[in-house]
């Protein structure tokens, strides 16, 4: 088989949905539940259902509906509970109480509800009573009477000017309301710093040579707050690190990345957190968060429960402080945003596709303009906007076969970098993740690397799986060989061939990134201890036959030599290959004399607890 149609280790495992937020009754303790009749406001409606009740305790729905002819922009929901009743956690609402008036405003993504359309909140209660007095904007809750107040609309996408090593000026369009404008709140990076009254604001304190993104939300007379507004992206000035161009990507540096799996969080137990406390946030440039999915042609949320739901407590969080039940994100999001805050130089893309989601592009290539325009809207969701620097697309096989056979043709990769250059601009980041086949007539032939290549930042060339168990028999071999040897099974198969080829095409040698594996691969049944013995089958491993963590096999199977560049083991009946410290800095060596871009890694939680392949990527390649 060849290097391009493997599983990347752990890209097949299944994203588990964990943390469910309401409680599975049977069937028998939902008899007599149901809706009752609320009242509602001229041009929207809110409806109570109580869905759940289990003797103390019930969960209740509150579904509000835009039934008038124009947009909705915010909405709030008062009720009145019994003294012996009361909300005790509540989802997709800030809901507060004074005594026993209860109070729930929308999130902001949830502010604007076109004609016809509904949305609804839930919580989880204690008592038996029933909600009495429900207002929605201020009137009644049947649509009967003239609204109250209603919330302000959201002002326009700040502009920046003034760019200094310290400060900005913002200025945006002023946001209507029907009792008018009070003052506007500016957020940066999602966090409230000043209160205003007119249109512009200054910012100033800010570090020199780091990225910052900003919103604006107006405020009403009666203190009701309006959604946010689009979210613009500034770079302070100075600093010691230049981002680079996508003309020279690296100008400021080699790029030294590292995939965070967003499934990590489960049997893995590997969280964000694992990046400040092994030191590896310090030493690397840029994460890629794994994976969005690709499908119907479009970006779309991978697991929305590791990336924006669950909740961390305070010491599982980044910065030691506990996620709310009613803060607007939590999940890995959040505490990218917080690593990002003690690391301000840091970058983090957006990866999406993967080896089991790959065959999404094959429908995205048919409109690469409506997909670019997808990934985008996900990518600046103003929920975390101000989380993500860019784009990265692992497309695994374009116009070649892996999981399954793309036939989008040798243009598609290049059409679709072309769209997403176009739809996000030169201040993000555009990369994608590549085969590393460059045997004649392989993967690297298939598709026009050179000409995408004008519009990615850089390549992510995927120099490992070329050789493993899915090979039952063997010959056993080195899964990330740097170079040929004597005895290779396929030639072309090596991190030297496919990064050659791929100049000899004319991708620039700075937009090239050689790929680090943080696991290795083995045999069963293996009794030779050098390269090219045979075997029975896949070697066991924690989460999948043949894949074994780099962190395990340090002591499980030490190294007892090396070919090709790349460390080996042969213990018992095993053989494993690996890199390990020394290995891995004797290629970012070979990355430097190369004029390559940096190196990345697949993927972090295959690192030991300190971080020692992290600290010799980094250290390689000063």
């Amino acid at each position: 088989m060849s290097s391009g149609t493997r599983s990347r280790p752990g890209r097949l495992r299944t994203r588990v949905l964990a943390g469910l937020t309401t409680l599975l009754l049977p069937a028998a303790a939902l008899v007599g539940l149901g809706a009752s009749p609320a009242q509602a406001a001229a041009g929207a409606s809110a409806s109570y259902t109580r869905t759940q009740d289990w003797g103390s305790g019930f969960e209740g729905k509150w579904t509000v509906k835009n039934t008038g002819t124009t947009t909705l922009n915010g909405w709030t929901v008062e009720w009145d509970f019994p003294s012996s009743t009361k909300v005790t956690s509540a989802w997709d609402a800030d809901v507060t109480n004074s005594g026993n008036h209860w109070t729930a405003k929308n999130k902001s993504w949830a502010a604007s509800l076109a004609p016809g359309a509904s949305v609804s909140f839930g919580f989880n209660g204690s008592g038996t009573g029933s909600p009495s007095g429900c207002k929605l904007n201020g009137g009644s809750c049947d649509g009967t009477s003239t609204p109250g107040d209603t919330p302000p609309t959201a002002p326009g996408t700040p502009t920046a000017s003034g760019v200094t090593n310290t400060s900005v000026k913002l200025s945006w369009g002023a946001a209507s309301d029907d009792k008018g404008v009070k003052n506007y709140d500016v957020l940066r990076d999602g966090a409230k710093v000043s209160t205003v009254t007119g249109t512009t604001y200054t910012d100033n304190g800010l570090t020199a040579g780091t990225d910052y993104s900003y919103t604006v939300q107006a405020r009403d007379t009666a203190d009701q707050t309006g959604p946010v507004s689009g979210a613009v992206k500034v770079r302070t000035t100075g600093g010691s690190t230049d981002p680079g161009t996508p003309e020279n990507p690296n100008a400021g540096g080699p790029v030294k990345l590292g995939y965070f799996t967003e499934w990590g969080v489960y049997d893995r137990n590997y969280h964000v957190k694992n990046l400040e406390t092994s030191g590896s946030a310090g030493k690397i440039t840029h994460i890629n968060y794994a994976f969005g999915n690709v499908t119907g042609g479009k970006c779309v949320m991978g697991d929305a429960y590791a990336a924006t739901d669950k909740a961390y407590t305070a010491d599982q969080s980044v910065d030691g402080v506990a996620d709310t039940w009613d803060q607007p994100l939590r999940g890995n999001f959040n505490q990218l945003r917080k690593l990002k805050a003690k690391h301000p130089g840091l970058k983090v893309l957006w990866s999406f596709g993967g080896w089991s989601w790959s065959a999404g592009f094959t429908e995205a290539a048919k409109n690469p303009a409506a997909f670019a325009q997808s990934c985008k809207g996900l990518v600046e969701d103003p929920r975390w906007a101000d989380v993500f620097d860019g784009i990265d697309i692992d497309w695994e096989y374009p116009n070649a076969c892996g999981l399954q056979c793309d036939t989008s043709g040798r243009a598609a990769l290049g059409n679709l970098a072309s769209a997403l250059r176009s739809t996000f601009g030169k201040d993000y980041l555009v990369t994608a993740a590549i085969t590393a086949d460059g045997s004649n007539g392989g993967k690297i032939d298939a598709a026009d690397y050179a000409g995408a290549a004008e519009s990615f930042d850089w390549y992510n060339v995927m120099t490992y799986d070329f050789f493993g168990g899915f090979n039952a028999q063997g010959p056993t071999a080195p899964h990330s060989p740097l170079t040929s040897y004597n005895g290779i099974p396929q030639q072309g198969f090596n991190s030297a061939d496919a990064i050659a080829k791929l100049k000899t095409q004319g991708v620039p040698a700075a937009k090239l990134l050689l790929g680090i594996g943080f696991y290795g691969r083995g045999w069963t049944g293996v009794t030779q201890d050098a390269p090219g013995g045979t075997a029975t089958g896949p070697a066991p491993g924690k989460y999948e036959p043949g894949i074994e963590d780099y962190k395990i096999l340090k002591t499980s199977c030490p190294a007892n030599g090396t070919i090709a560049g790349t460390a080996y083991a042969h213990c018992g009946n095993q053989w494993w290959s690996y890199d390990t410290p020394a290995t891995v800095k004797s290629k970012m060596a070979w990355a430097k004399s190369q004029n390559l871009g940096g190196a990345f890694a697949w993927e972090f939680s295959g690192d030991t607890g300190n971080g020692e392949l992290v600290t010799a990527m980094s250290d390689g390649l000063k």
